[in-house]
């Protein structure tokens, strides 16, 4: 198991010799680097004070061939223009202000309008060093506590499978229709929401759901690091790596001009593996 003291003495003295080492920042805001091999995975640890899930991502590229980035904090949140922002609400501009806003009461429209422009300036940049290559997949492990469960999903998901309705802090979220049809053949309880309803709150999944991008946030009780490993061992004995396309074509933009938008019709890449 990683521990804590791991984590900082890695971070001080070097990863292991298969891991390559760097950050990558938003706003300031640094993410460690930790590549093992070629693997197509994507694997994002957020929130600093979710230890279960960091030690779980460690210990997992120890085995696993991909690509993590670990937020290089141990707090919920983080600072931007010297100011408090949960770093998962930042990756829009709606979301962003609202969480600005919250955790800064003192703060004038002024202080927020400077911190959003510095958020703009890195987000599209940081997006495009953290997905996974066309097709492939972005998973992010969460913790959570006594107050959010899957129920707190259930209203503004597209499907629902509850298979394990007696642990609601335990779920998968996916943004793809054919990662569902997968992941609800589980045991575990999993929702899909490519096409969120309510306001957006600049979370990485309504970003994802919105650019057509791979995505599994994978939440677990904090402390349940064995729930939460039982739950991704499962993701990549069954979720295949990239969905190739069946016409090959440049990589198009969506309305707004972004990059990530993947073709509408994929299938299976036979023989691959993580």
């Amino acid at each position: 198991m990683v521990t804590r003291r791991d984590f900082l003495g890695l971070c001080i003295c070097g990863f292991p010799f298969f891991w390559r080492r760097r950050c990558v920042r938003m706003a300031g805001i640094s993410f460690r680097v930790i590549r093992r091999g070629s693997g197509t995975r994507r694997y994002l640890h957020i929130h600093g004070n979710e230890t279960s899930a960091r030690e779980l991502l460690l210990s997992h590229l120890q085995t696993f061939k991909g690509t993590g980035f670990v937020i290089e904090s141990e707090q919920r949140y983080v600072v931007v223009s010297g100011g408090w922002i949960d770093p998962n609400r930042m990756f829009s501009a709606a979301g962003a202000g609202k969480s600005l806003r919250a955790l800064n009461p003192h703060w004038s429209d002024e202080d927020v309008r400077a911190a959003l422009r510095k958020l703009d300036r890195d987000r599209e940049k940081f997006l495009y060093r953290i997905a996974p290559p066309r097709g492939g997949l972005l998973i992010a492990l969460h913790n959570n506590r006594e107050t959010y469960s899957v129920q707190d999903e259930v209203p503004i998901s597209d499907r629902v499978s509850l298979k394990a309705p007696a642990s609601p802090r335990e779920f998968l979220l996916a943004t793809d229709p054919r990662d569902f049809e997968i992941l609800s053949a589980s045991p575990f309880n999993v929702v899909l929401q490519n096409t969120p309803a309510g306001e957006d709150d600049g979370s990485l999944s309504r970003w994802a759901a919105r650019e057509g991008v791979r995505y599994v946030n994978i939440e677990a009780a904090l402390g349940n690091r064995q729930g939460q490993a039982e739950m991704l061992e499962w993701l990549e004995r069954n979720l295949p790596p990239v969905y190739e396309p069946v016409t090959v074509s440049s990589l198009r933009t969506n309305r707004s001009g972004s990059r990530f938008r993947p073709d509408p019709v994929f299938r299976k890449v036979p023989g691959t593996h993580a």
